[in-house]
Parts: structure tokens; C-alpha cells; sequence
């Protein structure tokens, strides 16, 4: 929980910092969503606005001679539909200090989200004539296939990080718990109850959740404790004292897969599915899976864990005979 609320004041920090280059009308929006969001969601939102104002600033006539403290609620009443849809190609390559970015449907897909929750908040307030969003067509976004390990391709990560206990330790814990790498990266020593099998995970939204381990993970953690010097405070995953990164954690999974796995682009959150999909192989039941995964909308299971695989398919096939 350290961990957790330690990340939620740096994010704090660093939206105080972007709000600086936002419109001042702004810190409305912030306050009112403060307590249906976290900080993290709300540095997103708030880095999204300042592509926006930007753009609207560089990109539009009616607003390029404004510098962003002169815009006010009433000029989001200026904003056109030619405007939006002007944005949504500007998203696809636009230069920001000097660094280009490209989005895709998906990024796209996330900023047009960030302008309809601004314009309706401002909406239901009062302060718009109209709420112009809501007649804006969203990018349409091509679903992608899950990518997964299959056995062999998991005991071959494992092998390649055995020669480093941490890592190993690491790549163990995701593909038998499937916690997210958000919530790895947060463990301390004094989450994980060997005697009762069980370890504290801090989930979205800064909720805990107890979750349980199996004699094959317990023994894991058994021998990784026994190999270094532990206090209750001491986060479980380390380098040179200091805690590990969420991207420290993405980079020690990347290069082990890359050569257990290398035609996949193996992530924590490839690992978090393949779990998911072991366990609901081995229970074929998905709210099962869902709890487990800590899934608030059992709808974002079954997108991902309920399709028919490919070893079903092979026996369905055979079940129906003249």
C-alpha cells in the first residue's frame, strides 16, 4: 500500500504541473471527476487537453492568435464538427517539443474519449449550448487477436530466467497468480503469508484483495525468500536497494521471451492472459476467472477468456457423426 500511495502523490504532482499549461477553466473539470477517478487517470486526461488545446492553437484560424490562459468555457462553444474531425487526423502525426507522435485507433480512440467526458461535464453544468461530442463518429477499433503462451513456451521462459532468482521469481508470480504488473510492482515482503497460502494485492482503484497461492507458487516464494534479507517493508522486487519499475518489469519480461518466444510480443499483460486462459481451461467457468483477474465487468472475461479455442474447435468437429 506504500507503493500505491507513494505512485498516487507522484501522479498528483505531475498533473499540478501539466494543469499549468492547461486553460485555467480546466481545474473544474479536475475537481469535479476527482472522486470517480484516480490521479493516474487524471494526469491521462489532462496530458490528452493539452494536445487539444494545442492543436486548436496551431491548427485552427479562429483560436491561432490565442495563447492558452486566454481560453474560457464559453470558446467551446466555437468548436465545430469539421474542427473534431480535423483533430482525429491530426492525431494520427503531430510534433510536440520537437518529438514526432503517432497515434493509432486505439490512442485515437482514447483522447476522443478524454474530449467527450470534458464536454459533457461542462454540458451538464450548463455552460454549453450543446454537447457537439456526441455527434462525432469514434475511430472503429479492429479486434485484435489474444496472444498467449502455450506450455512448452512458458517453461522456456521460466528456464531462460532461472539463472537470475528475482527474475525468475518474477515471471513465476505472473503466470501462476495473473496479477497485473501494476500490482506486482507494488508487493512488500509483509504481503505474502506463506503460513496461510495466501498474499495482499492492492487492485484498481487502490482496493485489496486477498489473494490465494498454490503449493507450487508457495514453494517458489519459499526458496526466493531463503536466498536474501527481508524487513516487512522491504518491496519484493528490487535492484540495487531501489524498487523495480513497471517498465523495469515490462523490459525483464521482454528479453526473456524474446528468446523463449520470439515470434510473440510477450508482455506482463500477455502473461496476465495466459494465465487467465489456463485457469478457464481448467474450470471452464468464467466468473471464476473473472474474480480471480479481479474484473469489475465479467463482460471483459468473456471477451478474452470465453471464445472457442482451437482444441474445442478440433473436438467439435468430431462430436456430431451420421
Amino acid at each position: 500500500m506504500k507503493y500505491v500511495t507513494e505512485r498516487d502523490i507522484y501522479n498528483a504532482e505531475q498533473l499540478d504541473h501539466v494543469l499549468e499549461n492547461l486553460p485555467p477553466f480546466c481545474n473544474a473539470f479536475f475537481l469535479g471527476i476527482e472522486q470517480t477517478t484516480s490521479p493516474l487517470t487524471r494526469l491521462g486526461y489532462a496530458r490528452d487537453l493539452e494536445i487539444f488545446f494545442n492543436f486548436l492553437i496551431n491548427e485552427t484560424e479562429k483560436f491561432n492568435s490565442y495563447q492558452i490562459s486566454d481560453f474560457d468555457k464559453k470558446d467551446l462553444n466555437q468548436i465545430t464538427i469539421d474542427d473534431l474531425e480535423l483533430y482525429m487526423s491530426y492525431l494520427s502525426h503531430y510534433k510536440k517539443d520537437d518529438h514526432d507522435h503517432l497515434n493509432g485507433e486505439r490512442g485515437k480512440m482514447r483522447k476522443m474519449a478524454t474530449l467527450r467526458s470534458f464536454f459533457k461535464y461542462f454540458y451538464r453544468r450548463g455552460d454549453l449550448q450543446e454537447n457537439i461530442m456526441t455527434k462525432i463518429d469514434l475511430p472503429k477499433l479492429h479486434e485484435k487477436g489474444i496472444i498467449r503462451l502455450s506450455d512448452e513456451e512458458s517453461s522456456r521462459l521460466i528456464a531462460e530466467a532461472s539463472k537470475n532468482p528475482r527474475d525468475e521469481m518474477i515471471i513465476t508470480l505472473f503466470l501462476l497468480s495473473g496479477i497485473r504488473v501494476s500490482e506486482l510492482v507494488g508487493l512488500d515482503y509483509q504481503d505474502i503469508d506463506l503460513k496461510n497460502k495466501t498474499f495482499l494485492v492492492t487492485r484498481k482503484g487502490g482496493k485489496q484483495t486477498i489473494l490465494h497461492m498454490g503449493q507450487q507458487l508457495h514453494d517458489k516464494f519459499a526458496i526466493y525468500f531463503s536466498q536474501g534479507e527481508w524487513t516487512p517493508t522491504t518491496p519484493l522486487f528490487t535492484k540495487c536497494g531501489h524498487r523495480l519499475s513497471v517498465r523495469a518489469i515490462e523490459n525483464i519480461v521482454k528479453k526473456y521471451a524474446s528468446i523463449a518466444a520470439p515470434l510473440k510480443k510477450i508482455s506482463p499483460h500477455k502473461l496476465r492472459s495466459t494465465y487467465g486462459t489456463n485457469l478457464y481451461k481448467a474450470t471452464n467457468d468464467i466468473y471464476v476467472v473473472a474474480d480471480v483477474l479481479g474484473h469489475r465487468d465479467i463482460n471483459t472475461t468473456k471477451k478474452h477468456y470465453a471464445a472457442i479455442s482451437d482444441d474445442i474447435r478440433i473436438k467439435a468437429a468430431d462430436m456430431v457423426k451420421l
